[in-house]
């Protein structure tokens, strides 16, 4: 079990994107050079980018460069190659212009555990979300400082392409966000134009993709309809499967299940249970029963009032919700705020 500490603030902002004007943010750091101020993929309706695609009817390529991803058996426990790798995040500290926001998180996502991430709306767990796949740079004025390491490696290293990394660790978010009038088809073979992949056996990877996010049963027999048929919850999972179709290491999931009924609620918790021994994933969630149900391990958010957000107590998830550290840990499991 880990709760905070109490250590003075040293950390300074290493990365941030240039304001509207041009200028740097007022937190004083430069956009490093040759890194690449768009996302992914642009135009999602909730202006947001992930590995996945967007929500518009066109697909961007990210560039020149692409890869091959090697599909073995869609039986097998883990796709793609390589073993199962976790995040760690060392003193992250995050600004939008001289707000800070977060304040020296520090957090373990080991490999193939699902991660939860709890706390009162404001406290800086989507934020701490998107700087998990380099999402926090894109917005304007936006500074950190720490380390997120993947495989030992900092991938805010100035070595490490955005593109890349978004590769590597995906983001399915909490609105579904399909291609509307792509077909169900091509909105997960979109995931793989995105990135930048080719594979030898496109339909192959779709149906993997769709069988490990849980959907194939419903929509093999209209591939070719369009994505924005579906209802909302086989939207999410539709998502899912895009993310999932150029084998990530890592799934970030942003309250993936708000907009949704109870029983497609159930349907993508059953779906991060199946996947959470084929890869990393960490989600955010108000749903204190849903994070009992998905998780093993969690960590507690909290920010006070105009002071930055930052982890109160991270553990086991039976651990945090039955006997909890500290009594702000105890008093939000509970309901009794936030």
């Amino acid at each position: 079990m880990t709760t905070e500490s109490s250590q003075p603030d040293h950390d300074q902002p290493r990365h941030a994107r240039p304001g509207a004007n041009g200028a740097d943010s007022p937190s004083g750091p430069h956009w490093p050079s040759g890194w690449p101020a768009g996302p992914l993929a642009a135009g999602q309706p909730d202006g947001h980018a992930s590995s996945g695609g967007a929500g518009t009817g066109t697909a961007t390529v990210a560039g020149p460069e692409t890869s091959m991803i090697d599909y073995v058996g869609a039986s097998s426990p883990h796709l793609g190659s390589g073993p199962l790798l976790g995040l760690e995040a060392r003193n992250v500290s995050a600004w939008f212009g001289s707000n800070k926001v977060l304040d020296r998180v520090s957090l373990d996502m080991q490999p193939g555990r699902v991660t939860a991430l709890i706390g009162p709306s404001g406290c800086g767990k989507s934020t701490f979300l998107r700087i998990l796949n380099r999402m926090h740079e894109m917005v304007r004025g936006a500074a950190l400082a720490g380390e997120v390491l993947l495989a030992d490696e900092d991938i805010y290293h100035p070595s490490q392409r955005p593109a890349d990394v978004r590769r590597r660790i995906g983001m399915v978010f909490q609105k579904p966000n399909p291609f509307p009038a792509m077909s169900i088809y091509d909105n997960v073979a979109s995931g793989l134009k995105l990135a930048g992949i080719k594979v030898s056996n496109k339909d192959h990877v779709v149906e993997t993709s769709l069988r490990r996010a849980g959907l194939w049963g419903e929509v093999q027999r209209r591939l070719r309809t369009p994505g924005g048929a579906l209802s909302g919850g086989q939207q999410q999972r539709l998502c899912i499967a895009r993310s999932l179709a150029i084998s990530p290491s890592v799934l970030l999931m942003d309250e993936p299940c708000s907009a949704l009924d109870p029983t497609s609620t159930r349907r993508i918790e059953e779906t991060i249970t199946e996947l959470q021994n084929q890869v990393t994933i960490v989600i955010v969630t108000h749903n204190m029963q849903q994070a009992q149900r998905v998780s093993k391990y969690c960590a507690f958010f909290l920010a006070a009032e105009g002071t930055p957000g930052h982890i109160v107590e991270s553990g086991p998830t039976e651990k945090v919700f039955d006997d909890p550290v500290d009594p702000r840990t105890a008093d939000y499991v509970h309901g009794r705020f936030g």
